[in-house]
């Protein structure tokens, strides 16, 4: 617990929040058609925090993806309605905009050395103006069906005394999945001897594991189900965790965020690293552009305007580092649903958006403070720890070379 603080205590805080807004609200805050409504309103928040996540974990910053959902999102609903193009060819040509969209930052990041904070606030200024351009300072409505299922369907199953069955289905393979995961997990820390929690933890661990998932899919299958969007959320979520826990490119991305120059000595090649980020971040801002654009069924100028700060606060509340090199995806989506719930809570209960922007802007502040109390207490042991070490191996106060040394 000592050493994971920072996660343990985001979703402590994250648990605290919910159930502060559960009783506040009456009762509101939990149930089946709120529940559907935060995962809905918050999905492109989430899509963005994931990529967020890696950009701040190289030690970069991405201030454009608020401007790129809005030009792809504009661009979009020009191919839907303009073109007569249908979604399934919509939505892949607009991954590939974000994409190119992210390639073409990268590149002047990666290769010309640009600092990402010039050149993502030119891009949040160049993509702002073009998606005026692209929309004549005029929104576009409605979209089609096809389009707007994205964001606002549910998954399609039998219902069987009032719940869904696949609904009911996802969640128990996922509990199951989880569990596999951590005893695994313990397995291998076993074998190399590493340290590790009691069997009595892991077992309650496991447990509250499968309550929430279960209570949590229970609740959705009383309703409509799981959302299509959630689904989504889901295989981002899973990929984007295995990525970065256990493949070489996730390893890659930590060891440039922690030290570009060591990375470069090691063999990685870091400037191809620092593209790729961006060229996924890209494509992840397409698809945010995508979501919010179908669920508010129609594409405006002033659509994305602040999601760059909210993707950035979600990565910093779920633990990353502004010095690069520390995060997790799992904690950006912890980031953002505490912003989620901060959000939908306040609203529910009246609260004025001033107060809002107020609470959250304190959360935000004392999270980073936080992970800098938390760096400076870790530097501090380490630099203890090597002194008592001597002291026990040479005795309180004498040298290695003796009394008369």
């Amino acid at each position: 617990m000592r050493v994971n603080a920072r996660q343990y205590g985001m979703v402590i805080a994250l648990v605290a929040i919910v159930v502060l807004f559960e009783i506040l609200t009456g009762g509101l805050l939990l149930t089946p058609l709120n529940i559907t409504n935060l995962i809905m309103q918050n999905s492109y928040v989430l899509i963005l925090a994931i990529g967020m996540m890696m950009v701040i974990i190289t030690g970069h910053i991405d201030l454009s993806v608020g401007s790129v959902v809005a030009f792809t999102g504009a661009v979009s609903a020009v191919m839907l309605t303009s073109w007569g193009l249908p979604t399934p060819v919509v939505v892949p040509l607009a991954l590939l905009l974000g994409a190119l969209i992210g390639a073409w930052q990268g590149f002047w990041i990666a290769y010309v050395r640009v600092p990402a904070f010039i050149v993502t606030l030119a891009g949040m200024l160049v993509f702002r103006g073009a998606t005026m351009a692209v929309l004549g300072g005029e929104s576009i409505a409605p979209l089609p069906e096809s389009l707007r299922t994205m964001a606002s369907g549910f998954l399609p199953g039998p219902e069987v005394l009032g719940l869904h069955l696949p609904t009911l289905a996802l969640g128990a393979a996922g509990a199951a999945a989880l569990v596999w995961i951590q005893w695994r997990q313990r397995s291998r820390a076993r074998r190399h001897g590493l340290p590790m929690s009691s069997t009595a933890a892991a077992v309650a661990v496991s447990a509250a594991y499968t309550a929430v998932i279960m209570v949590f899919a229970h609740v959705l299958a009383g309703y409509n189900g799981l959302p299509l969007v959630g689904l989504m959320l889901i295989a981002l979520i899973a990929g984007y965790a295995f990525l970065m826990r256990s493949t070489t490119t996730g390893r890659r991305v930590y060891a440039v965020g922690g030290s570009e120059q060591a990375a470069a000595l090691s063999g990685i090649a870091t400037q191809r690293t620092t593209f790729w980020v961006f060229v996924n971040m890209g494509a992840l801002s397409a698809l945010a552009g995508l979501v919010f654009t179908a669920r508010l069924n129609s594409a405006t100028p002033g659509a994305g305007t602040m999601f760059e700060l909210d993707a950035i606060a979600a990565a910093f509340i779920g633990g990353a580092s502004a010095g690069g090199g520390v995060g997790t995806i799992v904690g950006a989506v912890i980031g953002a649903l505490v912003m989620g719930v901060l959000n939908n809570g306040m609203s529910l209960i009246g609260l004025g958006v001033d107060w809002q922007q107020l609470i959250k802007g304190l959360v935000l502040l004392l999270a980073v403070a936080f992970d800098v109390h938390n760096k400076r207490r870790a530097q501090s042991a380490g630099s203890v720890a090597p002194t008592r070490s001597r002291n026990r191996r040479w005795g309180r106060g004498r040298s290695p070379g003796g009394p008369g040394t």
